[in-house]
C-alpha cells in the first residue's frame, strides 16, 4: 500500500477561546466545553485518539490511555473564517484580514453588481441566513430581486428561491459577483444561497455553492499535484481552494454522505492527500446557536471514524483538526475565535503523545509535505518528528 493522508476537517470544532479571542470579542467561547457540558456528547473515538487530554481546555480529563496523539492548534491568520482557516491548515498564513461589511456593501459595488446581473436587490445588511429569507423572501419571490447579505465573515452571500432564479443562474450570478469582488472589496467567499418553499415556509436547500479567492501562494495541495501525487476533496474543499491544486473531487452532501465517501476512498489506491471537510456542525447548527444538533452532529460522525479507523491501511495516516470555532452556546450565531484539535492516528504512529499547544494551523501541512516526502514547508514546522 502507498502513504496516503486523511485530512478531516470538523468545520468550526473549536478547543475553547485563542490567547488573541478579545481582538474578536471572543472572550469566553469554547465549542467542544459547551458540547461537553451539555451531558450528551459520546464520542468515544475521538476521545480514543486524545480529544479529552487536549492541554488548556475546560474539558480535559486524564482517566484513560489514549491512542492517538494529540495536541491544540493556534491560529495565526488575521481570521476566523472558513477560508483563511482551510489555507492556513494547506499551509499558508493570511497576514491580513479579508475585508468585512458589517454596514453592508458599499454603493458602488451594489450598483456594479445589479448591472452586471440584470437584478436588483434587496437587504444588503448584516442577517442570519434562516431569518434574511424570511423578512425578505416574499419579496424577492414577487419582484425577483436577489437577497443580498453578509454575516462577520468575509461573504456576499446571495439568496434566491429555485423557481425564481433556477440554480444554474444563481451559480453564474455569483460568477459574476466574484468577478466584481475583488483587490480592495475581495472578500474570501461569494456564496449561493438557494431556498425553496411557499411564504412564510421557506427552507435552504442543500445546492449551496461557494466561490472561493485563489489561494494567491501555492499551499500543500500544489505542491502535491506539481510533485504527481494525489489531492482529493471531499466536501467544500475544492470551492475553499477555488479548485487550485485538487486534481478529484467529491462535492458537499452533508457530513453523513461525505464521511461515506471518505470511507469508500479507503479502497482507492493512491499516494497522496484525501482532504475532507464536515461542514455540517457550522452550517446547520453553530450558526443557529442548536447545541443539541451539534452535539447529535458529532456523535454521528464519531461513529463513522469508528468504522474508517478500523478499516485504515499500514500506511495510512489520520489527521483530525478544525478551521475556527462556532460556539452554539455563545453569544450571537457567528465564528468564534478558537484554538482547535489536532488528532492524529495511524498503525506507525507512536501512542499517546501529547503535541502540546502548536502555533499554527499550518504545522500541518508541513507535516503531511514530510510524511508524503514531498518539497513543501509553507508557513508551518511539521511534527511528524513527535508522533513518529
Amino acid at each position: 500500500m502507498s502513504k496516503r493522508v486523511f485530512l478531516i476537517v470538523l468545520d468550526s470544532v473549536g478547543a475553547g477561546e485563542a490567547p488573541d479571542a478579545d481582538r474578536f470579542d471572543d472572550v469566553g467561547c469554547d465549542t467542544l466545553g459547551t458540547c461537553v457540558r451539555s451531558g450528551n456528547l459520546h464520542v468515544p473515538n475521538l476521545e480514543k485518539l486524545g480529544l479529552y487530554h487536549l492541554d488548556g481546555t475546560s474539558f480535559r480529563k486524564e482517566d484513560s490511555k489514549p491512542e492517538g496523539c494529540y495536541g491544540k492548534m493556534t491560529e495565526r491568520s488575521a481570521g476566523k473564517d472558513t477560508t483563511v482557516g482551510h489555507w492556513e491548515i494547506a499551509g499558508m498564513v493570511s497576514e491580513q484580514p479579508m475585508p468585512t461589511y458589517p454596514g453592508g456593501f458599499p454603493a458602488e459595488v451594489m450598483e456594479a453588481f445589479e448591472k452586471a446581473v440584470g437584478r436588483g436587490t434587496l437587504c444588503n445588511k448584516t442577517y442570519s441566513g434562516t431569518e434574511v429569507i424570511k423578512d425578505y423572501g416574499k419579496e424577492h419571490v414577487e419582484t425577483g430581486k436577489l437577497i443580498v447579505y453578509t454575516s462577520a465573515d468575509s461573504v456576499f452571500q446571495i439568496a434566491a428561491h429555485e423557481e425564481v432564479v433556477p440554480l444554474q443562474e444563481l451559480y453564474e450570478i455569483c460568477r459574476k459577483a466574484r468577478g466584481i469582488l475583488q483587490g480592495k472589496y475581495g472578500v474570501g467567499r461569494v456564496i449561493a444561497r438557494p431556498f425553496v418553499g411557499e411564504y412564510p415556509d421557506y427552507t435552504r436547500t442543500v445546492n449551496r455553492h461557494d466561490f472561493s479567492l485563489e489561494p494567491p501562494r501555492d499551499t500543500i495541495l500544489d505542491a502535491l499535484k506539481k510533485e504527481g501525487l494525489a489531492t482529493i476533496g471531499v466536501g467544500k474543499i475544492y470551492d475553499i481552494f477555488a479548485g487550485k491544486g485538487i486534481q478529484e473531487t467529491y462535492p458537499n452532501e452533508g457530513n453523513k454522505k461525505n464521511m461515506e465517501r471518505t470511507i469508500e476512498l479507503l479502497d482507492k489506491e493512491f499516494k497522496g492527500l484525501c482532504f475532507v471537510n464536515l461542514v455540517d456542525f457550522d452550517m446547520i447548527y453553530g450558526h443557529r446557536n442548536d447545541i443539541p444538533g451539534y452535539v447529535r452532529a458529532l456523535n454521528e460522525v464519531d461513529v463513522q471514524l469508528g468504522e474508517f479507523m478500523e478499516k485504515m491501511g499500514p500506511e495510512d495516516l489520520l489527521i483530525i483538526t478544525a478551521d475556527h470555532g462556532c460556539d452554539p452556546g455563545f453569544k450571537g450565531t457567528d465564528h468564534s475565535r478558537e484554538y482547535t484539535p489536532c488528532l492524529c492516528y495511524g498503525k506507525q504512529l507512536k501512542k499517546g503523545v501529547n503535541m502540546g499547544i502548536r502555533t499554527s494551523f499550518a504545522d500541518i501541512a508541513a507535516t503531511i509535505a514530510e510524511y508524503l516526502g514531498a518539497d513543501y514547508k509553507g508557513d508551518g514546522e511539521s511534527f511528524f518528528a513527535l508522533i513518529s
